[in-house]
Protein backbone atom coordinates (compact mmCIF):
# COMPACT_ATOMS: atom_id res chain seq x y z
CA UNK A 1 0.00 0.00 0.00
CA UNK A 2 3.14 2.68 0.43
CA UNK A 3 3.94 2.15 -2.80
CA UNK A 4 0.55 2.98 -4.02
CA UNK A 5 0.37 5.79 -1.86
CA UNK A 6 3.78 6.97 -3.62
CA UNK A 7 2.68 6.31 -7.10
CA UNK A 8 -1.10 8.55 -6.30
CA UNK A 9 1.85 11.54 -4.56
CA UNK A 10 -0.43 10.88 -1.39
CA UNK A 11 1.37 10.90 2.27
CA UNK A 12 -0.96 9.45 5.55
CA UNK A 13 -0.39 12.45 7.56
CA UNK A 14 0.18 12.20 11.76
CA UNK A 15 -3.53 11.19 12.88
CA UNK A 16 -4.80 14.29 14.16
CA UNK A 17 -5.76 14.37 17.80
CA UNK A 18 -8.83 14.18 19.03
CA UNK A 19 -11.37 17.34 19.25
CA UNK A 20 -13.00 15.84 22.31
CA UNK A 21 -12.54 12.85 25.06
CA UNK A 22 -12.28 9.79 22.58
CA UNK A 23 -10.27 7.63 20.12
CA UNK A 24 -9.68 8.55 16.61
CA UNK A 25 -10.31 5.35 15.43
CA UNK A 26 -11.14 1.42 17.87
CA UNK A 27 -10.24 -2.17 16.36
CA UNK A 28 -13.79 -4.67 17.24
CA UNK A 29 -13.10 -8.05 16.10
CA UNK A 30 -11.84 -7.43 12.55
CA UNK A 31 -13.43 -4.33 12.07
CA UNK A 32 -11.96 -0.97 12.57
CA UNK A 33 -14.33 1.82 12.91
CA UNK A 34 -13.10 5.93 13.20
CA UNK A 35 -14.55 8.58 14.79
CA UNK A 36 -15.91 11.10 12.31
CA UNK A 37 -12.67 12.83 10.87
CA UNK A 38 -13.35 16.51 9.98
CA UNK A 39 -10.42 18.06 7.34
CA UNK A 40 -7.63 19.19 9.46
CA UNK A 41 -4.10 19.97 7.71
CA UNK A 42 -1.62 20.59 10.22
CA UNK A 43 -4.28 21.00 13.17
CA UNK A 44 -5.85 24.11 11.79
CA UNK A 45 -9.12 23.63 8.97
CA UNK A 46 -8.25 25.30 5.46
CA UNK A 47 -11.97 26.37 5.35
CA UNK A 48 -14.63 26.54 8.14
CA UNK A 49 -18.20 27.56 7.41
CA UNK A 50 -21.76 26.06 5.50
CA UNK A 51 -21.17 24.37 2.13
CA UNK A 52 -23.60 27.02 -0.49
CA UNK A 53 -22.67 29.38 1.53
CA UNK A 54 -19.69 30.71 2.61
CA UNK A 55 -17.79 27.02 1.00
CA UNK A 56 -18.39 26.09 -2.58
CA UNK A 57 -19.10 22.63 -3.58
CA UNK A 58 -15.88 21.96 -5.23
CA UNK A 59 -14.29 23.38 -2.31
CA UNK A 60 -16.16 20.55 0.10
CA UNK A 61 -15.33 17.77 -2.16
CA UNK A 62 -11.54 18.63 -1.50
CA UNK A 63 -11.98 18.68 2.37
CA UNK A 64 -14.06 15.02 2.35
CA UNK A 65 -10.92 13.45 0.40
CA UNK A 66 -9.14 15.14 3.40
CA UNK A 67 -11.35 13.80 5.92
CA UNK A 68 -10.83 10.58 4.45
CA UNK A 69 -7.06 10.69 4.12
CA UNK A 70 -7.05 11.67 8.00
CA UNK A 71 -9.64 8.65 8.27
CA UNK A 72 -7.30 6.29 6.80
CA UNK A 73 -4.04 7.45 9.17
CA UNK A 74 -6.22 6.72 11.94
CA UNK A 75 -6.93 3.40 10.59
CA UNK A 76 -3.33 2.92 9.87
CA UNK A 77 -2.29 3.57 13.60
CA UNK A 78 -4.92 0.66 14.52
CA UNK A 79 -4.02 -1.95 12.62
CA UNK A 80 -0.22 -1.66 11.83
CA UNK A 81 -0.61 -0.92 7.88
CA UNK A 82 -2.95 0.08 5.66
CA UNK A 83 -1.74 -3.25 3.70
CA UNK A 84 -4.33 -5.70 6.38
CA UNK A 85 -7.10 -3.49 4.67
CA UNK A 86 -9.47 -6.21 3.25
CA UNK A 87 -12.65 -3.35 2.61
CA UNK A 88 -14.14 -0.12 3.19
CA UNK A 89 -17.40 -1.26 4.97
CA UNK A 90 -19.41 1.83 5.15
CA UNK A 91 -18.50 5.48 4.96
CA UNK A 92 -20.64 8.46 6.49
CA UNK A 93 -20.21 11.73 5.26
CA UNK A 94 -21.99 14.81 7.14
CA UNK A 95 -21.86 17.74 5.34
CA UNK A 96 -22.58 21.34 6.89
CA UNK A 97 -24.82 22.75 4.71
CA UNK A 98 -26.90 26.37 3.93
CA UNK A 99 -30.70 25.10 4.10
CA UNK A 100 -30.62 25.69 0.36
CA UNK A 101 -28.00 23.09 -0.39
CA UNK A 102 -29.00 19.33 -2.02
CA UNK A 103 -25.61 18.39 -3.41
CA UNK A 104 -24.46 16.39 -0.33
CA UNK A 105 -23.92 13.30 -2.44
CA UNK A 106 -21.34 14.90 -4.56
CA UNK A 107 -19.12 16.69 -1.52
CA UNK A 108 -18.81 13.29 -0.19
CA UNK A 109 -18.04 11.58 -3.39
CA UNK A 110 -14.76 13.23 -2.68
CA UNK A 111 -13.82 10.94 0.33
CA UNK A 112 -15.45 7.82 -1.59
CA UNK A 113 -12.82 9.06 -4.73
CA UNK A 114 -10.33 8.74 -2.76
CA UNK A 115 -10.94 5.55 -1.11
CA UNK A 116 -10.70 4.06 -4.25
CA UNK A 117 -7.75 5.62 -5.87
CA UNK A 118 -6.20 4.03 -2.64
CA UNK A 119 -7.66 0.79 -2.51
CA UNK A 120 -8.95 0.12 -5.52
CA UNK A 121 -11.56 -2.77 -5.60
CA UNK A 122 -11.36 -3.03 -1.72
CA UNK A 123 -12.71 1.16 -1.41
CA UNK A 124 -15.80 0.33 -2.65
CA UNK A 125 -18.32 1.22 0.32
CA UNK A 126 -22.10 1.42 1.55
CA UNK A 127 -22.20 4.63 2.07
CA UNK A 128 -24.71 8.11 3.50
CA UNK A 129 -23.93 11.72 2.62
CA UNK A 130 -26.20 13.50 5.15
CA UNK A 131 -26.89 17.33 5.51
CA UNK A 132 -26.07 18.66 9.19
CA UNK A 133 -26.92 22.25 10.15
CA UNK A 134 -23.25 22.81 11.92
CA UNK A 135 -20.22 20.78 12.21
CA UNK A 136 -17.82 20.75 15.33
CA UNK A 137 -15.27 23.58 14.76
CA UNK A 138 -17.24 24.90 12.10
CA UNK A 139 -15.88 21.88 9.82
CA UNK A 140 -17.63 22.61 6.29
CA UNK A 141 -17.48 18.22 6.26
CA UNK A 142 -16.80 15.25 8.51
CA UNK A 143 -16.18 11.80 7.46
CA UNK A 144 -16.13 8.46 9.37
CA UNK A 145 -14.90 5.41 8.23
CA UNK A 146 -15.89 1.52 8.88
CA UNK A 147 -13.08 -0.83 7.15
CA UNK A 148 -12.33 -4.56 7.60
CA UNK A 149 -8.81 -5.60 8.35
CA UNK A 150 -7.15 -8.92 7.42
CA UNK A 151 -6.35 -10.81 10.83
CA UNK A 152 -3.95 -13.21 9.82
CA UNK A 153 -1.06 -12.92 12.15
CA UNK A 154 -2.46 -11.26 14.84
CA UNK A 155 -0.77 -12.46 18.43
CA UNK A 156 -3.66 -11.02 20.34
CA UNK A 157 -6.80 -12.81 18.87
Amino acid sequence: MAARLAELGITLPPVPAPAGVYVPALRSGRYIHTSGQVPLVDGALPRTGKVGAEVSPEDAKELARICALNALAAVASVAGSLDRVVRVVKVVGFVASDPSFTGQPGVINGASELLGEVLGEAGRHARSAVGVAVLPLDAPVEVEIQVEIDETGDSDD
